[in-house]
């Protein structure tokens, strides 16, 4: 399947997500950029791509396929250039407010025409909180809405993030979390089937080989027995619908005043990720998210060879591996060198608990 033909089967029109579900602290460990630096990032909901902000780099390049992943990017560039912190996490939703489309309407003269009509169109968007209106966010309500009342109290749910010892976390999963209802419905919500048709696109499980939902309870089941999973705004928001008080990196208020200062590094661009060199040159980094996941082998080969080509000697390339296995480093050995320690040590803390691994890359020629 090439890129062309992706676009062709895919419905590239709405919110796929209205937030990254990769964690944006391994990232910046992982990569480390330095100053100065050019970064090419996938952009999703651009929540990644603000986060690398904070590294002063020489410019971000936020790159999308997906059109409307584009707008909702430049609608959270502009809250944060024009809103204050807590006017930001209401405005987007991470907390209550009345006032949305009001504010909206205060800021959309500096949206692009195309981003001003979009979300002009659909106000409504905008109104229940951006942060819920995507695709995958709705597979998440539907979870912790409709199906899990009928495996956990709400009182269970919450004692799950209670702070506990590792022993009292993996007794707590042992005896009272991991149920013949949790099993199962866990397992059918989570099929192959179920998220291809609720979740994500049935085209990006295209190259998924064995069970889904077998694969992410198993990775479930590990982080949900560990202390991390106390702390962890993904887990959070798959089981309540909401993250509480645990928010994305971008987020965090000790990084707002950062990834303000340098917002204007930040560069959309609708297209595929080899599009950017042709525009920008070279860059030093990579996130590259889990774009390899839903291409076969030939095309994840000819796809790496000209990221390769695209990165600075010594640069270093990001990417999440979920179910099917890609490393460029087994294809382009020669150009290409795993970071093993530290992509295994990262990997272990993830808090994108279902992501088999998290690779690190640098290019050595």
């Amino acid at each position: 399947m090439s890129d062309q033909d992706l676009t062709k089967r895919v419905n590239f029109e709405i919110i796929r997500y209205a937030n990254c579900w990769e964690d944006a602290t391994i990232l910046l460990d992982g990569l480390t950029p330095s100053a100065g630096s050019k970064i090419l990032s996938i952009a999703s909901a651009g929540d990644n791509s603000l986060s690398l902000l904070t590294t002063d780099p020489e410019m971000v390049v936020a790159i999308d396929i997906n059109k409307v992943q584009l707008y909702l990017v430049e609608l959270k560039r502009v809250c944060i250039t024009n809103l204050e912190y807590e006017e930001t996490l209401a405005f987007l939703g991470f907390t209550f407010s009345e006032s949305r489309e009001r504010c909206f309407a205060s800021l959309k003269s500096q949206l692009s025409f195309e981003a001003r009509s979009y979300w002009d169109s659909n106000l409504v968007l905008i109104k229940n909180g951006i942060i819920h209106q995507g695709k995958f966010e709705k597979y998440f309500q539907l979870f912790s809405r409709k199906i899990l009342p009928w495996i956990h109290s709400k009182q269970t749910i919450e004692e799950l993030f209670e702070v506990k010892t590792k022993e009292q976390q993996e007794q707590f999963y042992t005896k009272k979390w991991n149920t013949w209802r949790w099993k199962l419905l866990f397992r059918i919500f989570f099929s192959n089937y179920v998220m291809g048709k609720y979740g994500r696109d049935p085209e990006f499980l295209k190259q998924v080989q064995g069970s889904v939902s077998k694969f992410i309870f198993d990775k479930a089941a590990h982080h949900v027995k560990s202390v991390a999973a106390q702390e962890n705004f993904i887990l959070e928001y798959t089981l309540t619908g909401s993250f509480g008080e645990l928010l994305p990196h971008f987020l965090q208020k000790d990084n707002y005043g950062k990834i303000r200062s340098n917002i204007k590094q930040l560069y959309l661009k609708q297209g595929f990720a080899q599009d950017a060199i042709r525009e920008f040159g070279k860059f030093n980094f990579m996130n590259l998210s889990d774009i390899f996941e839903y291409m076969d082998q030939r095309q994840f080969a000819a796809t790496a060879k000209e990221l390769i080509d695209g990165t600075e000697k010594d640069g270093i390339l990001a990417y999440w591996n979920l179910m099917v296995p890609r490393r460029m480093s087994y294809v382009f050995p020669e150009n290409v060198k795993y970071q093993k320690a530290l992509s295994e040590r990262l990997t272990a803390i993830d808090k994108g608990f279902f992501y088999k691994e998290f690779i690190l890359e640098r290019i050595i020629k």
